[in-house]
């Protein structure tokens, strides 16, 4: 008889009392661990792996559950969300990517013995364990030839732990220096960086100031109070910035992209999904200036707000589905770039 190690995430602990009860007294159910946050949920899942969790709707509705459910993809942990009751005539809340969400909810007072048989059900396949698949071969290796002096930018919001997922997986471990902004709450970009670095060939960081980015190197500023700048210099040099938000961020996209205009066409730009307005008035100084842009099409973005907003400004060259952008930013950095005005001088 197999056991299923479940973690159970919910902010009430007398709910979360009762649920545990119900699921402790089964025979099939190892309950290794309760949690009452996202954060919290997040440490225990990375540390303990377990087969499912079964967690709050009120969680699942957080904006950070996006990083979340990705570390759920990477791990393949099955999971189930407890429904939070609304009050007569009250709609039940949506979060913008409900329809690419795999949500399966159930009742807070459904029968223990029916929530270990859905639990049983729904972890019945075969887990997919193992390194993720490798880089498409998109780009030539930089061994026994010159590296490129391109570098890349990118820039987005909701939707966009997965569309990172997607754009990095395919660079190579000698990729261009690449510089990302994802908004995110508080407290969620160290572990938003863990998942990426587990995921992709390339090593994936936290943006730190004064820090240098060579090939082979993917910095991310995620839920941080400052914004990421680059400072010229080879390798480029990065700068965090304290300030106000811009376009109603920190760290905003727009301050990433004009920080990059010095090296503007040497640099590769895309904007994935997003709401708002973040980056669109950065991605068309670039594209003035000569950089490369490219940003997510509609069909493929979860929220196609920064995007469009770009797209409407005049600031994309190239809109793409979301697995061609990877490759595509990959091929236009193997181009040769322009360097007369192209040079980013430390500051």
């Amino acid at each position: 008889m197999s056991m299923i190690s479940l973690i159970l995430a919910h902010p009430d602990l007398g709910l979360r009392r009762q649920l545990a009860a119900g699921l402790r007294a089964s025979g099939f159910v190892d309950l290794t661990c309760e949690t009452h946050d996202l954060m919290t949920t997040y440490t225990a899942v990375e540390e303990q792996e377990p087969m499912a969790v079964l967690i709050a709707e009120r969680l699942a509705m957080l904006p950070e559950f996006e990083v979340m459910r990705a570390l759920f993809a990477a791990l393949d942990v099955r999971w189930l969300v407890i429904k939070t009751r609304s009050a007569p005539g009250q709609a039940a809340a949506a979060s913008p990517w409900d329809k690419r969400s795999d949500l399966f909810a159930i009742d807070p007072e459904v029968p223990p013995d029916e929530l270990v048989g859905t639990l049983r059900s729904l972890t019945r396949t075969t887990r997919r364990r193992g390194a993720p698949a490798a880089p498409l071969p998109t780009a030539p290796a930089s061994a026994g030839g010159p590296r490129s002096n391109r570098f890349i930018l990118l820039g987005a919001s909701t939707g966009g732990v997965d569309a990172l997922l997607t754009v990095l997986s395919v660079f190579p471990p000698d990729c261009p220096p690449t510089f990302i902004v994802q908004h995110t709450g508080g407290g969620f970009g160290e572990s938003l960086t863990r998942l990426l670095d587990r995921q992709c060939a390339a090593q994936v960081r936290p943006a730190v100031d004064g820090a240098r980015v060579d090939h082979g190197q993917v910095v991310i500023a995620a839920g941080s109070r400052a914004h990421l700048h680059l400072a010229g210099g080879s390798p480029m040099k990065i700068a965090l910035r304290a300030g106000e938000p811009i376009s109603g961020h920190m760290p905003s996209v727009d301050a990433l992209f004009t920080s990059a205009l010095p090296g503007a066409p040497r640099a590769v730009a895309a904007l994935l999904t997003g709401m708002g307005r973040d980056g669109a008035q950065g991605l068309k100084a670039l594209r003035d200036a000569g950089a490369t842009t490219f940003a997510q099409d509609e069909a493929s973005c979860i929220v196609y707000g920064m995007p469009r907003a770009a797209r409407d400004l005049g600031a994309v060259e190239t809109s793409l589905p979301l697995p061609k952008i990877g490759p595509a930013l990959l091929q236009a950095c193997a181009s040769p770039a322009a360097t007369a005005h192209g040079r980013m001088t430390a500051r």
